[in-house]
């Protein structure tokens, strides 16, 4: 499999270290538990998505884009990773954000991402929760087409095919670091939102038959509706690498127990993993994706779901910059 025949900016820190969390480990009794940072990957304090603008941005240049527009949540982390990639680049980007389903904070409306946002000069263009957000772009990008622009539309996560391949290089780059160190990978785990992470980590697992399960912890749908989103990016990212058929439904794995009330609200599992991971290993989680996801982890190990000598791989998707948008929830941690 050819990843370098697909068009790439250079945009993210790779690779991105991969390192024992062996005080995490100690204190929770289990197996031996790791962290892929990517976290780490540099574009405006990193995460997950900038390993999926290094494709989508070249793809928009391609085909000759001048403008970007993507959509998320308030706080999205993708939103400021595609305003910064676009401010990079010099293109004007245009963000849908949506509303929450819950009261915001005046730090949640106006700290963290949306703050960067601003920064890096994103137009932004909030609208209601519940609102139709592919609809909303799609209208966005009429109006600028008809002002004489040539916009680029990114889906939400940037998960679609072009999107996924982010994260096919990402499990391969997971392999041949694990190789390097002589280091046999039991199981990975990772938060699953919009799907192009996990459809493209398990498609680039799956390409070079690596036997690593993956679990997808869902931070706001059901488990039945993030599997059948999850295997339906996989197939279609498989088909884009010309591997149609490399991905089943059996290798798609999510839980949705850490959830709580929805998208988006804290519960008292990420506020513990968030505090936990930060006075153990001095690594910051965010409130809506990876504390949530560690969360999952945690119970898992707390449940004795691993065995003693099973090597266990978090895969840290970033978003740090949330934290700020959620002074409130780690108000009372002890």
């Amino acid at each position: 499999m050819n990843l370098g025949r697909f068009p790439r900016i250079s945009l993210a820190h790779l690779p991105t270290p991969l390192e024992p969390m062996d005080r995490l480990s100690d204190f929770l009794g289990g197996p031996r538990l790791w962290i892929k940072r990517d976290d780490c990957t540099g574009l405006a304090t990193g995460g997950n998505k900038t390993r999926k603008l290094e494709y989508l941005l070249a793809d928009a240049m391609e085909q000759g884009a001048d403008t970007i527009i993507t959509t998320g949540a308030t706080q999205s982390n993708h939103a400021r990773q595609t305003a910064a990639a676009s401010a990079r680049l010099g293109l004007p980007c245009h963000i849908v954000l949506e509303e929450p389903a819950f009261e915001p904070s005046e730090s949640y409306r106006t700290n963290g991402n949306i703050l960067l946002d601003r920064m890096f000069d994103a137009i932004i263009a909030p609208r209601p929760n519940g609102s139709d957000m592919d609809a909303e772009m799609e209208t966005l990008a009429e109006q600028l087409r008809g002002e004489g622009a040539t916009p680029y539309v990114i889906p939400g996560g940037g998960s679609s095919p072009v999107g996924a391949l982010g994260y096919v290089g990402a499990a391969l780059e997971l392999v041949y670091q694990a190789s390097e160190i002589g280091l046999a990978i039991d199981h990975a785990v990772h938060a699953t939102g919009s799907a192009g992470t996990q459809a493209g980590f398990v498609a680039g697992l799956e390409a070079v038959n690596a036997g690593i399960p993956v679990r997808g912890f869902c931070v706001g749908r059901p488990s039945a509706e993030q599997d059948a989103m999850v295997i339906e990016l996989a197939e279609r990212t498989c088909s884009h690498l010309g591997l149609p058929g490399l991905v089943k439904p059996s290798h798609i794995e999510t839980d949705d127990r850490f959830i709580g009330e929805g998208y988006g609200f804290p519960t008292p599992g990420m506020i513990e993993a968030v505090t936990l991971l930060a006075r153990t290993e001095a690594i910051l989680l965010d409130p809506v994706y990876s504390g949530k996801a560690m969360a999952g982890l945690i119970s898992m190990v707390r449940d004795g779901a691993f065995r003693a000598e099973d090597n266990v791989v978090f895969l840290h998707t970033g978003g740090v910059a949330g934290l700020f948008g959620y002074p409130d929830a780690f108000s009372s941690a002890d």
